[in-house]
């Protein structure tokens, strides 16, 4: 049904709830020769007379009366679903299904989620862990969080932090094997690495805080394609590792992980939330986007960011 159809069956409602046209006119900010080809042109399209004209009120025929029911259910429909709309447009409501990398469930989200919750109670929420690649249309997903940097694409990205990768080992390695704790990057070379198969994160070339200057780690013995496994194996004690600093705080707060060489730094990583479109985004998806990232930045190195 194409928008002529149901503007001339507003116009016809009408017409037979004030009983003229020039009452439907007034009604509807029309004139009343407009109003009256709006009806003539509906009964040519239908192949039907919808109103009985005399000089006094125009009366249903019929036909009239059959397609006038159905006129206002449709109206009713049409009035429901643009408060409906208008509720979406004012206020954050409705599902949100959100895509993350399976090392986010660790707790990462804990504390976004439960703020969105708590601020929206019109939001239902449903989160897909996975670690590959996600087919945002496909799966119909609001949006997705993910590592950069980003290949072209025809999302769009919305930059959430900057996070940094720490070199981290278990003190238990460190006993088992009976190695101090090391103050060059060279004294590395004949230690067990542990890596993450697969990441976009660029944890191979560390720089001197200071000096500048510039190596590359040894390549890994051990290479696993889930962070959560690659942490764990790092807490057991089978090498040294690149992490997540957001990932691995409460370990190193903990004593449970050592930080390795803190006079040099792997480059940073960028969180990014990719969506579908940027024009006329659902309130819900822009207020989970401005709390991501309120909450992301509380990990890394954005200070100044602002939802």
């Amino acid at each position: 049904m194409n928008r002529q159809m149901v503007k001339a069956m507003l116009v016809f409602a009408t017409t037979v709830e004030k009983g003229t046209m020039n009452a439907a006119a007034r009604q509807l900010c029309m004139s009343t020769s407009a109003v009256s080809q709006q009806i003539f042109k509906l009964e040519q399209q239908l192949g039907l007379g919808l109103l009985n004209r005399s000089t006094r009120a125009l009366t249903p025929t019929e036909a009239g009366k059959l397609f006038y029911q159905s006129c206002v259910q449709m109206i009713a429909l049409a009035d429901e679903t643009e408060l409906q709309l208008s509720r979406l447009k004012g206020a954050p409501a409705g599902e949100l299904r959100i895509a993350a990398p399976v090392g986010f469930g660790g707790g990462l989200l804990s504390e976004p989620l439960r703020r969105l919750l708590e601020a929206h109670p019109g939001i239902q929420l449903t989160l897909q862990l996975q670690d590959e690649v996600v087919d945002l249309v496909g799966c119909a997903l609001d949006l997705a969080i993910c590592i950069g940097p980003l290949a072209d694409s025809a999302l769009v990205a919305h930059h959430l932090a900057d996070w940094q990768m720490l070199l981290c080992v278990a003190p238990d390695f460190l006993h088992r094997r009976g190695r101090s704790m090391p103050s060059h990057p060279g004294e590395l070379q004949d230690w067990e690495r542990l890596c993450h198969k697969g990441s976009m994160v660029q944890d191979n070339m560390l720089s001197h805080t200071v000096s500048g200057e510039q190596l590359s780690l040894a390549p890994g013995r051990l290479a696993v394609n889930n962070m959560q496994s690659l942490i764990r194996f790092t807490l057991d004690g089978l090498g040294y590792a690149a992490l997540p600093e957001p990932e691995v705080q409460q370990f190193l707060q903990q004593g449970t992980l050592l930080p390795l060489l803190p006079d040099w730094q792997l480059p940073q990583y960028s969180v990014y939330a990719l969506t579908a479109g940027r024009e006329g985004q659902a309130p819900k998806i822009r207020e989970a986007i401005a709390t991501l990232g309120a909450c992301f930045a509380a990990h890394g190195s954005r200070p100044d960011f602002k939802p």
